[in-house]
C-alpha cells in the first residue's frame, strides 16, 4: 500500500524543471595558484607583484578552465585586460600554472589583467579529459563530460565568454580589452574578431590564416588534428566549408575596422609557414584593415631567438591602442 501511495504522490507532483545553465562567462570556481619549488627558472620571477589564479567558467553550459593573472596593487584601479589564446590542441600546448606564469605574468607586470582559456574539453575542471590515445571516432557525445574542442569551431564561444567574465570582474576596465593569440591561437583570434569588435587591438604570433595552404605545407595536421577534431571532416563538402570558415585570408573584410592587428612571424618557422603571415598581410591590405607586419629573420615558431624584441613590440602595441586608446593613421593613400 505504501508503495502504491508513493507512486500516486509522484504522479501528482509537477515535473521537475531543469535549471538553466549559468550564463556564459559565469565564474564557477576560482583558486589561487602557487608555484612549487621545482618551478622552472624564471617562472616565479614572472609572478612578482602578480596574483595568479585558476578559474573554471561557464560557456554554452560547459565547464571551461582558464588562468587569470592580476597585478597586485590598488584594488580601485580599473586596469585594461588582455585575452591570450593558446596554440596547440588538447594537451599539446595547454596552459598550465607554469605556462600561465610565463605567458600571463609578464603582461600582468605591465599593468594588464591577463586571462587564458584552455578551451572546452581540456584542462582539469575535475573530470576526465581526452583519452590518452586521442581517438575521436566516438565523438557524438562529449569527451570527458566537458565538451570537445573543434580546432576553430564551437570553442570560439569559450573565447567570447571571457568578455562578460571580464566585465563582471572588479578592477577590470572592460572597455579596454586586447586579444593576443599564438599559432592556432592566431586562427582563434581571427575567428573571434569576425564575431566582435570589442577588442581595441590584436596581436597574432605565427598564426594560421589559410588552412588549405597550411594543410599542403603540413599534411600531417589533417590526419592527426583536423580529422579528429573537426566535425564532418570526412565529408568533402563539409571539409571545404570548415576550411573556409577557419581561413581568415578569405574574409579579411569581415574583420572590424577598429581593431589594428600586429602580425609577428619567424622566417624559420616550420610549424606554421611564414607565408601565412605574408598572405594575411596582403588580405588585410586589400581589405583596408589596420595592421603591422614584423618578420624576424631566422626566428622559429615561438620566436625564442627574439623574446625581448617580441615582448617589447607586443607591449608597445597594446599600450598604444588598448591602454591609451590611440588611433591608427588613415589607411587611405595620402601624403606628398
Amino acid at each position: 500500500m505504501r508503495t502504491l501511495l508513493a507512486a500516486v504522490v509522484l504522479l501528482l507532483l509537477p515535473p521537475a524543471v531543469a535549471a538553466d545553465p549559468p550564463a556564459n562567462g559565469t565564474v564557477l570556481h576560482r583558486e589561487p595558484v602557487q608555484l612549487g619549488e621545482d618551478a622552472p627558472e624564471g617562472a616565479k620571477e614572472r609572478l612578482v607583484g602578480v596574483e595568479l589564479e585558476r578559474l573554471v567558467y561557464s560557456s554554452d553550459g560547459l565547464e571551461v578552465e582558464a588562468y587569470l593573472a592580476t597585478p597586485i596593487g590598488d584594488a580601485d584601479l580599473a586596469r585594461p585586460g588582455v585575452v591570450f589564446l593558446r596554440g596547440g590542441n588538447r594537451d599539446f600546448g595547454a596552459v598550465t600554472s607554469v605556462r600561465a606564469a610565463f605567458l600571463l605574468g609578464r603582461l600582468a607586470q605591465e599593468g594588464y589583467v591577463a586571462i587564458a582559456t584552455n578551451y572546452r574539453g581540456n584542462g582539469r575542471p575535475g573530470v576526465a579529459k581526452y583519452p590518452g590515445e586521442r581517438i575521436c571516432s566516438e565523438c557524438e557525445s562529449a569527451i570527458g563530460g566537458v565538451g570537445r574542442e573543434e580546432f576553430g569551431g564551437a570553442e570560439v564561444d569559450d573565447v567570447l565568454a571571457l568578455i562578460p567574465l571580464l566585465e563582471a570582474m572588479p578592477g577590470v576596465d572592460a572597455e579596454r580589452l586586447g586579444i593576443y593569440g599564438w599559432s592556432r591561437g592566431g586562427m582563434m583570434t581571427y575567428l573571434t574578431l569576425r564575431r566582435t569588435d570589442r577588442f581595441r587591438a590584436a596581436v597574432v604570433g605565427a598564426g594560421v590564416a589559410d588552412v588549405a595552404a597550411s594543410l599542403q605545407q603540413r599534411p600531417d595536421m589533417a590526419e592527426h588534428v583536423y580529422s579528429e577534431l573537426v566535425p564532418g571532416w570526412s565529408e568533402a563538402a563539409t571539409r571545404a566549408r570548415e576550411i573556409e570558415k577557419r581561413s581568415a585570408v578569405l574574409w579579411a573584410e569581415e574583420l572590424p575596422e577598429s581593431t589594428p592587428i600586429l602580425l609577428l612571424h619567424g622566417t624559420a618557422d616550420w610549424r606554421v609557414d611564414p607565408t601565412q603571415a605574408l598572405d594575411m598581410a596582403r588580405a588585410l591590405l586589400l581589405a583596408r584593415r589596420p595592421f603591422r607586419l614584423q618578420l624576424f629573420e631566422g626566428g622559429d615558431h615561438g620566436l625564442r631567438e627574439y623574446r625581448t624584441e617580441v615582448h617589447d613590440a607586443v607591449v608597445a602595441w597594446l599600450n598604444h591602442y588598448v591602454r591609451d586608446g590611440g588611433e591608427h593613421p588613415s589607411l587611405e593613400p595620402h601624403g606628398r
